[in-house]
């Protein structure tokens, strides 16, 4: 009986963190975009194999939908955000990516402020 009166309490008391709770998630993702946007740049510039680039991008991919699907507040600006680098090509442009990367930190900082 007792964690039956628990349970509700501990997901009243994530949800009321809001925004906070998914920080590390946000951060995560943010880190992620901009070693993408690393990979392709050397990538372009011939500096990393064929395996390695592939091997790399698969796995930020799967880092960055774990992140995604960690957030407390899926359908916020920052949610948004991360769903839209997850539908960028493997080989965006290091520019697209880092504008991910740029508007993760704005999202991170107002938070962090907050």
């Amino acid at each position: 009986m007792r964690s039956l009166v628990l349970l509700p309490l501990l997901a009243l008391s994530a949800c009321s963190k809001g925004p906070q709770a998914d920080l590390p998630s946000i951060s995560k993702a943010r880190s992620l975009a901009a070693e993408w946007a690393l990979i392709n740049q050397q990538s372009a510039e011939l500096k990393l194999t064929t395996a390695y680039v592939g091997t790399m991008r698969a796995s930020i991919r799967e880092q960055l939908q774990t992140a995604a699907t960690a957030l407390t507040q899926p359908n916020s600006t920052y949610g948004a955000e991360i769903r839209t680098l997850l539908k960028e090509p493997d080989g965006a442009s290091p520019e697209e990516l880092s504008a991910h990367v740029q508007a993760l930190k704005t999202i991170e900082d107002g938070l962090e402020s907050a």
